[in-house]
């Protein structure tokens, strides 16, 4: 089975993700999200979801922890664009854990 990846993204980073030959659906912060994810969903094709951390991050907590638990399409929020200081790489994967199994892990 061959299985796609898409983009979930704002408007200003869909063209970026075109030009690398991902398929992207630009999504304003007015938009509902929550439809155009399940209508992913639906197609077979799709393996993975990719999801632009402020979208994620947007969405109602229970939407969240049923994507999170979703074994198709995997929902990966990825980091957009930011200006502010930026995370830690080691941050990152600790939250990525805790959304995933449900607490906090200390990495060495």
């Amino acid at each position: 089975m061959n299985a796609t990846v898409r983009v979930v993204c704002r408007p200003g980073l869909a063209p970026g993700f075109a030009l690398a030959g991902l398929p992207a659906d630009a999504v304003a912060p007015d938009e509902d999200v929550a439809t155009l994810l399940a209508g992913l969903a639906r197609h077979p094709d799709i393996g993975i979801v990719l999801l632009q951390d402020q979208i994620y991050d947007a969405l109602p907590d229970d939407l969240r922890r049923r994507l999170d638990r979703s074994p198709h399409p995997v929902i990966v929020p990825f980091p957009g664009p930011a200006w502010e200081v930026p995370v830690s790489a080691e941050e990152r994967v600790v939250e990525l854990l805790r959304r995933a199994i449900g607490y906090r892990v200390k990495l060495r």
